[in-house]
């Protein structure tokens, strides 16, 4: 933190004593590094605290009986008792908590927008621009249904906290995650924040996209020889992370409106987007992943030309194809 430090120290230094002065510097400097139980980067903190505030107060709440951890860091202004938030972080390894958490993120049949996270992060971006990460638990070992036990780490910016600072907000994540594992004995391997400058995509923006003939290097590339008509000026948005528990493929218009959505959910929680009183919806497919369900849908309109509904049923079905390959999936069924 070394604005802060380098404020603090000359306030003190110009006063004498100086200490009224620099008690808010000091406090920066304090809560930058205890906060969170010391997982956070205090350099990202400094990023991420909004400009010309000071930051007021840190909770962290551990019930490891429970397998849950939160902490929060917030800073000086907005309506709270506690100030405006600068990061938040949830983590569950209990497997209600993380369906209960699933549920928030994909109400009805799971088509909320959501971003992906840089290719190795195992997580993406919901529609409220939280970073979820879902990480495997050796240390806990299995369920009592045989599953291997997870942890699920929410991490959320606040709304004036400069998250689009280059690398910042990736820093935080991956570092609260890491600490989540280790205080919570979930023993994952410790992630790694990407390299460069990533920022988290809004969910809610325009996604990036590229037209269809150029689509074939992306995570949604088997969209480039899907057959589809080359002069409508339909776009590929790519939204597919190998490590994540979705993960979604757009076609969209010239103008980035998606048309037709193709989305994976990965994990027996996401039964309840595909069915409904135990019967399947249709146009939704499933397969067996890593020992738990998998499930796949597809939602958009019939009104496209040369994209009716029987071509939408083969993209669904290259869709899921594509996604059991690429992750080594097995008993995939159409509905």
């Amino acid at each position: 933190m070394r604005r802060w430090v380098k404020v603090s120290v000359a306030a003190a230094v110009f006063l004498g004593v100086g200490g009224y002065v620099a008690e808010p510097y000091a406090q920066d400097w304090r809560l930058a590094r205890s906060a969170c139980d010391g997982a956070l980067p205090p350099d990202a903190v400094e990023q991420l605290t909004p400009d010309d505030a000071h930051l007021r107060k840190e909770t962290s709440r551990l019930h490891e009986g429970l397998g849950s951890y939160s902490c929060r860091l917030t800073a000086d202004g907005g309506i709270r008792d506690d100030g405006r938030l600068v990061v938040g972080m949830e983590a569950y390894t209990r497997r209600d908590d993380r369906d209960r958490e699933f549920m928030t993120m994909f109400p009805e049949e799971g088509f909320p927008p959501q971003a992906p996270l840089p290719e190795g992060l195992p997580g993406f971006i919901d529609r409220h621009s939280t970073i979820s990460l879902v990480l495997p638990c050796p240390g806990l070992g299995k369920d009592t249904d045989g599953r291997q036990r997870k942890l699920l780490v929410r991490v959320s910016m606040g709304r004036d906290a400069k998250s689009g600072v280059p690398g910042a907000a990736y820093r935080t994540a991956v570092a609260l995650a890491n600490g989540a594992s280790e205080r919570l004995g979930c023993g994952a391997e410790p992630l790694k924040a990407p390299a460069g400058g990533a920022v988290p995509a809004d969910p809610e923006g325009d996604a990036e996209t590229v037209p269809l003939s150029e689509s074939k290097g992306t995570s949604c590339g088997w969209m480039a020889g899907a057959g589809l008509p080359q002069d409508q000026g339909l776009r590929v948005a790519a939204g597919v992370n190998d490590a994540a528990p979705t993960g979604r493929c757009d076609l969209t218009d010239r103008d980035g409106k998606p048309e037709v959505s193709l989305v994976a959910w990965y994990g027996d929680w996401s039964n309840r987007l595909t069915s409904e009183d135990g019967v399947r919806h249709s146009r939704t497919a499933t397969a067996r992943c890593d020992g738990e369900a998998a499930n796949f849908a597809l939602g958009g309109s019939d009104d496209i030309p040369g994209v009716g509904e029987a071509v939408q049923r083969r993209l669904l079905k290259e869709f899921a194809e594509d996604q059991v390959r690429r992750r080594g999936c097995s008993d995939l069924r159409f509905f």
